[in-house]
């Protein structure tokens, strides 16, 4: 716990709908006052688009006066930063109104909502998460543009080939990879295998499984920002940007879930190797509710490169056991771990909304009863399959997020409308924008 009288610092943060932190710098001295009232900030800072300006369109500037909410810590004490020189610690926090009533928009609560509708079924899902990310040369920032990494521990190898799999290339990073894992044991995140990904430089990290999807969503969070930090610590950027690479495979962000009863008794499992019709309802839901959840899982324009047949990255909602050219996926396993794979979100999707999306489309299956189409064995990209499309493009997906009548009813009006109002001004944003492949085919020839 940090000592009120000494000279060190901590971040007081919000994660905000495009999963960026927005907070307060504060001294350790602030600390007990932090934890009995709170840290005020406006309420619009949660629907930010992505370069931290207001959208006006989303109703919660103008019209409300830039009212501020109250940020509650969602913990009880900091927790150390370890990558930074100086003696420095973070909390994270939620936004609430005013009047201590949850703010519906903040994506913490969002996922709370959720949550609390499986509490009145008695059920408590089990969640993990895997994130893939990039190493990059430390001048990539600077340079506006991807730059391969030189192979540390004296190797200076610049990377340039895919590696999938390879002990070698982990070896090369293992400094760079022990940082990591002692700064998940400090910070409490339970990191489990590492593996060398498809991309030059790429590594995927698991989290194990916890029984509290807010938390693991919360460790997801806070390990996108270690990563970044103990990157630069050595020389490194670090990106889980979702496509950094138009000619190597995108990152992404795969969800593994189940579900247990009161009794703790996995609700998937009914002894048999297909599972129970829990576990069938819930797939279906999953499959009906996956076009209208494209905006969350895959949240920024380039997003959707990673979407194209046979990458791995699904563009249509189908499903199958054991297989990973489907979006969800029924892993193999003993049946007391029976549990569902969503592989569709990517890496640079917002944490919470992605797990109260795949949580919020297996409830609506489950509540409705749903079964699914047949099952996909097999090559999942084939043209001949029948399986509704995914949204291709960042406006369609935008499109079909907000004429959703189902995200209302489980995410939330007040959610749904400030989401669409900052991916609608980003996308304006972005419109205005002239590229440089534009200017180099047609300035001189048109």
């Amino acid at each position: 716990m940090m000592d009120a009288k000494d000279d060190s610092e901590f971040d007081l943060f919000i994660v905000d709908l495009n999963g960026n932190l927005r907070g307060k710098r504060l001294p350790a001295s602030a600390l007990k006052k932090v934890m009995k009232d709170g840290v005020k900030l406006p309420r619009s800072v949660v629907g930010f688009d992505f370069w931290g300006s207001d959208v006006h369109d989303n109703g919660l500037v103008f019209e409300t006066g830039d009212s501020d909410g109250i940020c509650w810590p969602v913990a009880d004490q900091a927790t150390p930063v370890p990558w930074l020189e100086l003696p420095h610690r973070q909390l994270m926090a939620m936004m609430y109104n005013p009047d201590g009533t949850p703010f519906a928009a903040d994506a913490r609560q969002v996922l709370l909502g959720v949550l609390q509708r499986f509490q009145a079924l008695n059920l408590t899902p089990v969640m993990a998460t895997e994130l893939e990310f990039y190493l990059l040369d430390g001048e990539s920032e600077g340079a506006g543009r991807p730059i391969e990494p030189a192979l540390g521990d004296g190797r200076g190898r610049r990377m340039t080939q895919t590696e999938g799999y390879s002990i070698d290339e982990m070896d090369g990073f293992s400094e760079f990879l022990a940082d990591v894992r002692e700064a998940c044991v400090i910070q409490e995140i339970p990191a489990d295998s590492i593996t060398a990904e498809m991309g030059p430089g790429q590594f995927e990290i698991n989290l194990n499984h916890i029984n509290d999807a807010v938390k693991a969503a919360d460790q997801a969070v806070m390990f996108k920002r270690l990563v970044k930090g103990v990157a630069r610590n050595h020389g490194y950027a670090a990106t889980f940007m979702a496509k950094p690479y138009g000619e190597h495979s995108g990152n992404g962000f795969h969800v593994h879930f189940s579900l247990l009863d009161e009794n703790g008794r996995n609700v998937f499992d009914d002894g048999t190797e297909q599972g129970s019709d829990t576990l069938m309802h819930a797939v279906a839901g999953l499959i009906h509710t996956m076009p209208d959840c494209m905006l969350i899982f895959a949240p920024h324009l380039n997003s959707y490169r990673r979407f194209f047949r046979g990458c791995h990255a699904p563009t249509s909602a189908t499903w199958g056991y054991e297989n990973r050219t489907t979006a969800v996926r029924i892993p193999e396993s003993p049946g007391i771990a029976r549990r569902i794979e969503q592989r569709v979100p990517g890496a640079d999707a917002n944490p919470y909304l992605v797990l109260a999306s795949v949580l919020a489309g297996a409830l609506y299956g489950i509540e409705n009863k749903l079964m699914p189409p047949r099952q996909v064995v097999g090559d999942a990209y084939s043209t001949d399959m029948e399986a509704p499309e995914l949204p291709p493009t960042w406006e369609s997906a935008t499109d079909k997020f907000e004429a959703s009548t189902v995200l209302d009813h489980y995410l939330g009006e007040e959610f749904v409308r400030v989401y669409t109002a900052a991916k609608r001004q980003e996308q304006q944003t972005l419109n205005k924008r002239i590229t440089d492949v534009e200017y180099e085919a047609y300035l001189g020839l048109l």
